[in-house]
């Protein structure tokens, strides 16, 4: 591709950053590297017309673990690791919202619930017995009890009459949140490229050579930020998770309202207005959703559908509006990967599936670890 004296001159000479990925690690990234460095170049790579892993994609759950969730984590992690990456995903979500601002990300207090099937009777009540131990392991976090049995109000079926509620929890808006971050960052003069994909880069004494499909320019500090699709780049510590999610038409006077987690977080289904979101059965087919795919498949939209004429909406008609899938990064630790991989290359990868909830707080931690 030849480009004009104008266009080198002004986007691809003295560039100081290059953050590859746009979604919500690496905006906040930019955003912090200019908070830190006013005067540098700042350029961000994306490869999709819009950020193309999960952060248009998701769910918009401001969230940060459900007792389920914390269960299995303690039988991999110690406490201490599970209280850390409670606090740092609580800490996210205040950053995020202190950034943005409650009324641009339309952040909705609305609470948090898990519920449970009735065929995982023994499961329910292993985390019902949990409770007053997990709320005492994070108050001196929360300074409070988080997590409380309560009765279900919502008339779901084929369900335990009673549902787990946690108060410090809500939602959000994720086209709404992705546009106010892409906004500050043009406000703040950093330049973003949309369907440019990095094919390879080459460490240089006094920087990077960063090579996509239609240039090859310098950069003095790499910065990747892709998560589910950084594999390669972080020898196989993160795996691509794909997640499908439906989206109902309007239903009149739907009454469920909040972020539910159901069998041990591997579905969810919150309420955009008076439609019915409703995402996950990874579990269905592990290897199948272990890919940057972004089709959807009958087994795991079909599972959903059941489930939502079968528990979350019975009785209730209802009509799909539209499906979808994004893509998680994951790995044998639930702790995200902040590291310098050489003298001028860095990442901030691996979320977990908690991007909304830790993306801002590890795109500040990459920008000063640079």
């Amino acid at each position: 591709m030849q480009l004009s004296y104008w266009e080198i001159k002004n986007w691809f000479s003295n560039v100081d950053y290059t953050i590859v990925g746009s979604g919500i690690v690496g905006l906040h990234t930019a955003i912090r590297l200019r908070e830190r460095f006013p005067e540098a170049k700042i350029l961000i790579l994306e490869k999709g017309f819009l950020p193309q892993g999960a952060s248009t994609k998701n769910a918009g759950f401001a969230c940060f673990g459900s007792v389920s969730e914390i269960i299995d984590d303690l039988k991999t992690h110690s406490e201490e690791e599970v209280i850390q990456l409670i606090q740092k995903r609580y800490a996210g979500l205040q950053l995020l919202r202190k950034n943005l601002g409650d009324s641009a990300i339309n952040y909705k207090p609305f609470g948090g619930y898990e519920l449970f099937l009735k065929e995982d009777e023994a499961f329910f009540n292993d985390c019902i017995e949990k409770i007053p131990l997990i709320n005492e392991m994070l108050h001196p976090l929360f300074k409070s009890e988080v997590y409380s049995k309560v009765s279900d109000k919502f008339n779901f079926k084929n369900t335990f009459n009673h549902i787990i509620f946690n108060a410090f929890e809500g939602q959000i808006d994720t086209g709404n949140m992705m546009q106010a971050l892409l906004k500050k960052a043009i406000q703040n003069d950093i330049l973003i490229l949309n369907n440019q994909t990095v094919s390879n880069h080459q460490e240089l004494n006094d920087g990077v050579e960063i090579a996509t499909d239609e240039l090859t320019f310098k950069t003095k500090k790499l910065l990747f930020t892709t998560n589910g699709f950084a594999a390669e780049l972080t020898q196989n510590q993160v795996k691509p998770a794909r997640a499908q999610v439906l989206i109902t038409k309007p239903i009149k006077n739907l009454h469920v309202k909040g972020t539910f987690h159901l069998d041990q977080g591997y579905y969810y289904f919150r309420n955009i207005n008076n439609r019915l979101l409703f995402g996950g059965g990874r579990n269905l087919d592990f290897k199948g959703e272990t890919t940057t795919s972004l089709e959807t498949t009958e087994i795991i939209q079909n599972r959903l559908q059941e489930l939502l004429k079968d528990v979350i909406l019975p009785n209730i008609p209802f009509e799909i509006d539209h499906r979808w899938s994004g893509i998680m990064g994951i790995g044998n630790s639930k702790k995200p990967i902040v590291q310098q991989i050489s003298n001028n290359v860095f990442c901030g990868v691996r979320m977990g599936g908690m991007g909304v909830a830790i993306g801002s707080l590890i795109g500040q931690e990459l920008a000063d670890l640079v």
